[in-house]
């Protein structure tokens, strides 16, 4: 399991901190980052990455939009995209869901709260 290897998106410098240091805790060290869903499409073309964790509201390319483009790429589609966002709006929650996201988290979060839905997430990807 500590092989995998993550890309964080946040247009926030500490939101991404924070993510790494959680999946460093959770004995998963290898993690790139990105500032946004342009960024963070590029390094998934030219790169090697297991899972997507990213933000939703972000310049450039929002985290629909990169779960969109993750999604109708051919050698990108397999990848889980977990989603995180400040707002619980239902309406997010189900257009995740409907665009395939793995899963979805609601800052801030707990450590327990990432490694069940990182748990949920290898589960059924085979991973576990």
């Amino acid at each position: 399991m500590a092989d995998i290897r993550f890309l964080i998106v946040d247009d926030f410098s500490t939101m991404r901190r924070i993510v790494r240091n959680l999946l460093k805790e959770l004995g998963h060290a290898d993690a790139d980052e990105a500032e946004d869903g342009a960024a963070a499409l590029h390094k998934l073309r030219n790169g090697r990455f297991d899972m997507v964790i990213t933000d939703i509201n972000m310049p450039n390319m929002n985290g629909f939009e990169l779960l969109t483009q993750i999604k109708s790429d051919e050698k990108l589609k397999h990848i889980p995209v977990l989603m995180v966002t400040a707002e619980a709006r239902k309406e997010d929650i189900i257009a995740a869901a409907q665009g395939g996201a793995a899963g979805y988290i609601v800052k801030p979060f707990t450590k327990a709260t990432l490694e069940e839905k990182l748990t949920n997430i290898f589960r059924k990807m085979g991973w576990a």
